[in-house]
């Protein structure tokens, strides 16, 4: 992913909530298994069924069925949609420039000491 730099389709609020719950899982999956872990109030089972067919269809998941029951797995890793979401932030509202990022960030919500020096650090080790 971080060599192609492949736009990954933006997910709706419902839909990143539900690959949320498959990523924190990280195994195969039925949809019983994230309905019973979603945050109350919970949606119907029957719009969980419906999400998680649509990213199926998107391709986010894929599924196996046995029987009557389809076992689904993640296709998309959450450090890919991660980083082509990211990208696309970069991109659309900072012109690609990282600093332009940081200096926004920086300019709604104070950074600490300890967060500067986290910050820092990250980029030394980038450059080694």
């Amino acid at each position: 992913m971080a060599e192609s730099n492949k736009r990954i389709q933006e997910l709706t609020k419902a839909e990143l909530e539900i690959m949320q719950v498959v990523w924190d899982m990280g195994h195969e999956f039925v949809v019983r298994d994230v309905h019973d872990m979603l945050p109350e109030p919970k949606p119907a089972y029957s719009t969980v069924s419906t999400i998680v067919r649509i990213l199926d269809t998107k391709g986010f998941l894929s599924h196996k069925t046995y029987g009557h029951s389809n076992v689904y797995m993640a296709q998309v890793s959450k450090d890919d949609y991660t980083e082509s979401y990211m990208h696309g932030v970069l991109n659309s509202f900072f012109d690609g420039s990282v600093s332009r990022l940081v200096n926004y960030f920086s300019s709604r919500k104070s950074i600490s000491a300890r967060e500067t020096d986290e910050i820092l650090q990250i980029l030394n080790d980038d450059k080694k």
